[in-house]
């Protein structure tokens, strides 16, 4: 087996790769952004690969990829599935795979409390690949924090050529960063990614899309022809804010990133139908009498008030401010018209808040249609 070490040309996807004990950590967010907060929320959360991908062309018939997971365990609740990991052949999902091992994070919803033990690294193994020279894509877990140890295949590598595709910048929620997606390639940003031959970085970043500045500065600097942001649930369920507070904030956002990128199209996402913020602010909670059953459920915890965010007040404001803009590069996509009251009929939230594996399907391919034109 040819043993490649694991560099920044082999990687896309992330904005920093950071050197560790173990191998290298992929970050959606640099050091300086991720300096400006002690969120534990967004450590987490920006530190899990979403739309991270190891890329590389050769003619291996097996390839092998060591790397340290960190699962989470949640008291008094059923095993979270293993991360997913994605191989991808020439634009096509090929194959799927899981990495045992890893650090193990304890957590306690009801207490906040949580522990780590560290554990040894593990291999994902993808074998009876067709011979011949291809470009190969290895899609990270987009909820599993991974550090990447060693590339092993049974033919050399070599970088991928630059595709010359456009590149798609992407930031929003828990819902952008994959939620319930069946894997990393079929979260709804990749589906849509996929479907127009786009580049895609993912900044969804859960529980996290909260209008940071940081954040703005971040997609400034980036990269990027083709922009959008799905700004909401996670500005209701945090209840960071109020009216006030939030139309400014998302002028000055959108101003930022028009800073880096003044002609970009650029796509103002409002958030999908979700029954229990549509009329009641947050903040979000844990559903109490669901977490004694052993499930996670949400709940609006709010009361109305003036000036006080659901997702109803929320589209309004947004549909007003893009308006306002008069920036014929600016444009809007209702929420509702990706996954509205009848989707929810027919593919309900399962916890009342994240969508789930089909609805990641359904939201991709209408977002690719409303968003980018028909092909």
């Amino acid at each position: 087996m040819h043993s490649t070490p694991i560099t920044a040309e082999l990687v896309r996807g992330a904005r920093e790769l950071e050197r560790t004990e173990r191998g290298l950590l992929p970050h959606r967010l640099p050091a300086w952004a991720r300096a400006q907060t002690p969120d534990p929320q967004l450590a987490l959360v920006e530190a899990q690969p979403s739309g991270v991908r190891v890329v590389f062309r050769t003619r291996a018939t097996t390839v092998e990829l060591e790397t340290v997971p960190t699962k989470r365990v949640f008291a008094g609740l059923a095993p979270r599935p293993d991360g997913r990991y994605d191989l991808v052949v020439d634009g096509r999902l090929t194959a799927t795979g899981h990495v045992d091992g890893g650090d193990v994070v304890r957590i306690d919803l009801a207490t906040g409390s949580s522990s780590r033990v560290a554990g040894a690294p593990g291999t994902v193994t993808f074998a009876g690949l067709t011979d011949g020279p291809k470009t190969v894509e290895i899609w990270l877990p987009h909820n599993e924090t991974t550090e990447l140890v060693g590339l092993r295949t049974d033919a050399p590598v070599e970088p991928a050529p630059d595709p010359g595709r456009p590149v798609w910048l992407h930031h929003g929620s828990s819902i952008s960063q994959g939620s319930d997606a069946a894997g990393p390639s079929v979260t709804w940003p990749a589906v849509a990614a996929a479907a127009r031959g786009f580049e895609l970085i993912n900044l969804g970043l859960g529980g996290s899309a909260l209008l940071d500045p940081f954040t703005a500065r971040t997609m400034r600097d980036a990269p990027a022809d083709l922009i959008s942001v799905e700004i909401g649930i996670n500005l209701v369920n945090t209840d960071v804010m109020r009216l006030r507070a939030f139309t400014p904030a998302v002028h000055g956002f959108l101003d930022t990133i028009r800073d880096g990128h003044p002609a970009a199209p650029l796509v103002v996402i409002s958030p999908l139908y979700c029954p229990a913020f549509e009329d009641t602010p947050g903040p979000g909670a844990f559903d109490v009498d669901a977490l004694r059953a052993g499930r996670i459920e949400f709940v609006a915890a709010g009361s109305p008030g003036p000036g006080k965010l659901t997702l109803r007040v929320i589209r309004d404001e947004l549909t007003r401010i893009v308006a306002d803009r008069a920036d014929p590069m600016l444009s809007y996509v209702d929420g509702l018209d990706l996954y509205g009251e009848r989707d929810h009929d027919e593919l309900p939230l399962p916890d009342r808040l994240h969508p789930d594996a089909a609805t990641h399907l359904r939201v991709g391919a209408r977002f690719a249609e409303l968003a980018f034109g028909a092909e």
